[in-house]
């Protein structure tokens, strides 16, 4: 049986299970890297099998201009994982997946690629890979990297049809907004899914709409202030968000008088981190996973309903 201990020492990570579709690997002294599954090359496309119930669903053009999409996925934990999955399993064509962070022993309640065995290797390599299976004619790239002003120009550099935000970093989640904005590329917001119990409360509005929710207000002020949202509010990033009243954190028993202790195999960083937070929130995967679904949702329906 694992012990405490045994989640703060994950073993070193080491590079993915290699499938046949594995093209490239760019790894840096930093951690920060690229890793790409190139989808098997169609002479023609034609609608496979694996999709006859999303085809039956959405019809064979929608299909179509599904594969012919990039989506861009920054954050892949609670909410982003789930997203990135739902996508993969709707034949999006083209995924790049970004996060800077590994899988920690936290994570194991909410996030898909958290499991015995991947502690401490890079959730946008497991997520990349575990991708390019479900969808083998997809191109599936990994960044390992954390989204912010110094960032963004390269992350936004292949041009993608659609955004998914699903950062809890309030300000990298601001400057990604307001790129896309600048960059008149569509994008949904994931606002606060930590501290939620009900998914039946989860909803789907205009950033301006949003309410109840600290981390939307948080969003709204910041860009105010910074000319980014104009005199009648309306910002036209739709937003998943749960008016829910939050649900305080509970102290657990191997706290003791210390209180959060972080495990995290990226906490010696000057990036965003546990230790750096005020306040650690709870989740459950059933809200968490329905967020990213959701968010999954406005991705395929805006690309097809064009």
């Amino acid at each position: 049986m694992s012990s405490q201990s045994d989640l703060s020492m994950p073993p070193q990570p080491s590079a993915p299970v290699v499938c046949g579709a594995l093209v490239s690997e760019n790894n840096r002294p930093d951690d920060a890297g690229t890793i790409v599954f190139e989808g098997r090359e169609m002479k023609e496309w034609s609608l496979h099998r694996r999709w006859d119930r999303a085809g039956r669903l959405l019809g064979e053009q929608a299909m179509h201009t599904l594969y012919g999409a990039h989506v861009v996925i920054f954050g892949l934990g609670g909410v982003g994982s789930f997203t990135a999955e739902s996508l993969a399993r709707t034949g999006i064509g083209r995924l790049t997946l970004v996060d800077f962070d590994r899988v920690c022993g936290t994570n194991v309640n909410r996030q898909l690629h958290a499991m015995k065995g991947t502690f401490g290797k890079f959730k946008a390599d497991l997520m990349a890979e575990r991708c390019s299976l479900i969808n083998p004619e997809g191109t599936i790239i990994g960044r390992r990297a954390f989204y912010h002003a110094e960032t963004s120009d390269d992350l936004f550099s292949d041009a993608p049809d659609f955004v998914v935000d699903a950062i809890d970093n309030v300000t990298a989640k601001v400057h990604l907004l307001k790129s896309c904005l600048e960059r008149n590329i569509p994008v949904v917001s994931s606002m606060g899914a930590a501290g939620k119990l009900d998914p039946t409360k989860i909803q789907l509005a205009d950033l301006s709409a949003t309410h109840n929710d600290p981390l939307a207000r948080a969003v709204r002020k910041i860009m105010r202030s910074q000319g980014a949202i104009g005199s009648d509010g309306h910002t036209g990033i739709r937003c998943v968000f749960s008016p829910e009243a939050r649900h305080e954190p509970q102290s657990l028993s191997y706290d003791g008088t210390a209180g959060f202790r972080c495990i995290c195999p990226t906490k010696e960083n000057d990036l965003h981190s546990c230790e750096s937070r005020n306040l650690i929130e709870g989740t459950v995967s059933y809200v968490t996973g329905v967020f990213g679904m959701m968010a999954a949702s406005v991705v395929v329906r805006s690309l097809t309903e064009k």
